[in-house]
């Protein structure tokens, strides 16, 4: 087997006290890397506030948009014991019924739970077992008062990822753990390669002539999800609902047809326009499920840059990375970074991949 499709291959080795376990502020403080892909060269220009003069004017830069709910709930059962439900997407509402919603959940208690089983979670919020799924999930069925953003909101906390290991989420992370442009609510992780932009350095992008469009991808719990197969090709990958603007795809093709580069901010915004971009590489308005998997061998059609974080071995986001540069010069950036001592995952340090 070719090695780039190889799992073994795309591993690591991370002292586990450089996983951040929180963020650095301000946010704009955290590290960057750049790498380059024509030849695997790195260097480290300083913090992030860095990235505004590592851009171009006419360059686009593409967002997600996404905003993160409340996805973990705590409660009880009528016995008295305890409850963690995960939420797995943001609750459909009952057309029929504004004070009763359904969605999918990770369930974690004592003892299994029944069908009909009733969760109290707060005094305007039950969550009653609906039944469990053959995958291990749960249909669970919410019924509330008030409306559902806020009773989520008061009921519901901030989901981080399993890597964290704090007891109890802070309170800074409800705001935090968003980026500064977050404004549509779907997602249960952030698109954590944002985490890094402040309003400064928006504002510095735009006056130095760099575009700047938005995209959607609510990311699921299916970016933890670890791949399991020793060919990475037979990995399936977790499918996330993706929106793709008219708008966005006029400013991208217009920004390449003058000659600026595209630059995702994130994998999700990668996937997102690589989604849409069809074989022509020029992107289509489109929305609905995204399962695409890139892997070494992927042509990329409409991403010419990339802002993102580092990322876990053997995931899926560790491989997209290595498609668009290179499996060893990945690799070799990564153990540089360990030596220099870079803060990994979700809340760590920023990688520009050109």
């Amino acid at each position: 087997m070719d090695k780039n499709y190889a799992l073994e291959a795309y591993d690591y080795t991370l002292p586990e006290e450089l996983i951040a376990q929180n963020p650095v502020e301000p946010r704009d403080e955290s590290r960057l890397m750049v790498v380059d892909r024509a030849d695997g060269g790195t260097w480290h220009p300083g913090n992030f506030r860095q990235i505004a003069n590592l851009l171009e004017p006419g360059d686009c830069l593409v967002i997600n948009n996404t905003r993160v709910f409340p996805a973990r709930i705590l409660g009880k059962r009528a016995s008295g014991g305890k409850v963690e439900l995960f939420l797995l997407h943001y609750p459909h509402q009952d057309r029929d019924d504004p004070s009763r919603a359904t969605c999918t959940a990770l369930t974690r208690s004592s003892k299994s739970l029944k069908p009909g089983e009733i969760i109290s979670a707060d005094h305007r919020l039950d969550v009653e077992f609906v039944r469990r799924r053959r995958d291990g999930s749960a249909e669970v069925s919410l019924h509330y008062s008030g409306t559902l953003e806020s009773v989520l909101n008061r009921a519901g906390q901030t989901p981080l990822p399993p890597y964290i290991r704090r007891a109890e989420p802070e309170s800074r992370d409800a705001e935090r753990y968003q980026t500064v442009y977050a404004t549509r609510t779907g997602s249960v992780a952030a698109p954590t390669a944002g985490l890094h932009f402040t309003d400064e350095i928006l504002r510095k992008l735009t006056s130095r002539g760099i575009i700047r469009c938005e995209v959607t991808l609510h990311v699921g719990y299916g970016t933890f999800a670890p791949v399991r197969v020793s060919d990475i090709r037979q990995h399936s990958i977790h499918s996330e609902f993706v929106t793709v603007s008219r708008e966005t795809c006029d400013i991208i093709n217009s920004a390449r047809k003058r000659g600026g580069r595209v630059i995702a901010v994130g994998t999700t915004s990668v996937r997102a326009i690589e989604w849409c971009a069809g074989t022509s590489g020029e992107p289509e308005p489109a929305s609905g499920e995204c399962g695409l998997y890139i892997t070494p061998g992927y042509r990329f059609r409409a991403v010419d840059a990339i802002i993102t974080n580092f990322h876990l071995p053997r995931s899926s986001l560790l491989i997209l990375v290595s498609a668009f540069a290179g499996r060893e010069n990945i690799l070799n950036a990564y153990n540089e970074a360990v030596e220099r001592g870079y803060r990994f995952y979700s809340y760590g340090d920023a990688m520009f991949i050109r």
